[in-house]
């Protein structure tokens, strides 16, 4: 058998040409964010939507073109590159979770999430069932897109949490540990139903999908908290003898990437399983955070921010020029904050939290990000949404990431630093840890 031509001279040079730009953009953008006292995600998920349809491809539409071309085998290239970006993100933030945190507060985490979930899967299936018929994508079913519009609006972004909490340094902080656990039970549920959006859309609703789903979410847990961590202790303990930082560094890029194989084979998402894998990593306590620093900085400076950049290139803000598709993105904003922000608010307070640690929850929770941006493509795949509402559902989730920020600086200004804390960002940055928060 003839082995197979590696890839083409030009594939490769728009490849190189696409991470290049996207890559300088991020880093100049997020700078500028920086100074601006916004967290430098902001700027990174303006510097795809800057090279996109969305301005570039709408002003100068022949550069546009051959920079970022409509090439199935082109465009998938870029992804894969993003989606290692994404996948080592997640990772390495479920590798900063106090256990003992999440312990103490997994029932405020549950009831947060709870709220957080319900309010506005209920407000978004009621806007789905409500809309305009020349919103709905030709051929959908009305209860299919409503389904699908109150799963969109009730997940939150993980991705998006981390990079903006370790940006803004309130990883280490109780309610960022609070906000990334809630995100996470969040995510879990909101791709169980998006799975049964899913067969809604193609083969139907079954009890054998649905319970297939919720047996494999709860394999993939009770595997990492027996096997795994017994697994991923012995494999760091050798690490350490045989290698040192540069092996431990390896060893958690492998885990990762296998635990999100692991979770994509099973028809979950793979970022659920990197995820799970940070989770089990720093619950065996066989690693230090410290050990991970230069996999935190390689993934935050280079990898995250060509992802998170890619996110906005398949907006169109052009279709905002027609008033129902603007009036649309108006109301499900709204409906979008009112839900995700008010239900984590709702849920802190009910677990007697202080308002302004809700407030915080709730700015963090109501980021949709990239997640959002994932699920409106497969929106897209299936033929339930079209490009307008695609693009307002990509929309939400820009500008509820960018509403974060600077609620949570707000917010974190008003809560005292613990020694708890303090001790925990010692551990994670060492003495290089900053004297007052990025906020």
């Amino acid at each position: 058998m003839a082995p197979i031509a590696p890839i083409g001279a030009h594939p490769l040079l728009v490849l190189l040409l696409q991470l290049g730009v996207l890559l300088t953009l991020a880093v100049l953008l997020g700078r500028l964010a920086v100074r601006l006292g916004w967290p430098a995600v902001a700027g990174e998920l303006c510097a795809g939507v800057l090279v996109g349809p969305s301005v570039l491809g709408a002003l100068s539409p022949g550069p546009a073109g051959w920079l970022f071309p409509h090439n199935v085998e082109q465009v998938h290239m870029l992804d894969a590159v993003g989606q290692l970006g994404v996948l080592l993100l997640v990772g390495v933030s479920g590798s900063h979770l106090d256990f003992t945190l999440v312990r103490k507060q997994g029932t405020t985490a549950a009831r947060v999430s709870a709220a957080g979930l319900l309010l506005p899967l209920g407000l978004g299936v009621g806007l789905g069932l409500l809309l305009p018929a020349s919103l709905l994508a030709p051929h959908s079913s009305r209860t299919t897109f409503a389904a699908f519009l109150g799963v969109a609006m009730c997940v939150s972004a993980i991705p998006v949490i981390a990079k903006t909490l370790l940006d803004m340094n309130l990883l280490h902080r109780d309610i960022g540990q609070l906000t990334m656990t809630a995100g996470m039970l969040d995510d879990a549920v909101g791709w169980l139903l998006l799975s049964v959006v899913t067969a809604m859309a193609t083969t139907g609703v079954s009890g054998a999908n649905v319970v297939r789903s919720v047996a494999s979410l709860a394999a993939v847990v009770l595997l990492a908290a027996l096997a795994g961590r017994l697994l991923v202790g012995r494999v760091y303990r050798w690490a350490e003898r045989n290698g040192g930082t540069g092996t431990v560094v390896g060893i958690t890029a492998v885990l990762v990437l296998l635990s999100a194989a692991g979770t994509q084979a099973l028809g979950l998402e793979p970022i659920f399983g990197a995820f799970v894998c940070g989770v089990t990593v720093t619950a065996t306590g066989a690693v230090s955070p410290l050990l991970l620093a230069p996999l935190r900085t390689v993934t935050l400076s280079v990898l995250a921010p060509v992802f998170i950049a890619s996110a906005g290139l398949r907006m169109d803000l052009t279709a905002l020029a027609h008033p129902t598709v603007a009036l649309m993105a108006l109301t499900a904003l709204l409906v979008a904050v009112a839900g995700k922000f008010g239900g984590a608010y709702l849920g802190a307070r009910t677990s007697r939290l202080g308002r302004w640690e809700a407030l915080a929850l709730g700015a963090g929770m109501n980021a949709r990000g990239v997640v959002q941006v994932v699920i409106a493509m497969v929106g897209l795949r299936l033929h339930v949404l079209d490009s307008a509402t695609y693009t307002v559902i990509v929309l939400v989730a820009v500008v509820t990431s960018l509403m974060a920020p600077p609620v949570l600086r707000f917010a974190m200004a008003r809560i005292d630093l613990t020694p708890m804390e303090q001790l925990r960002r010692t551990a994670q940055f060492g003495s290089a840890a900053p004297e007052k928060q990025t906020v």
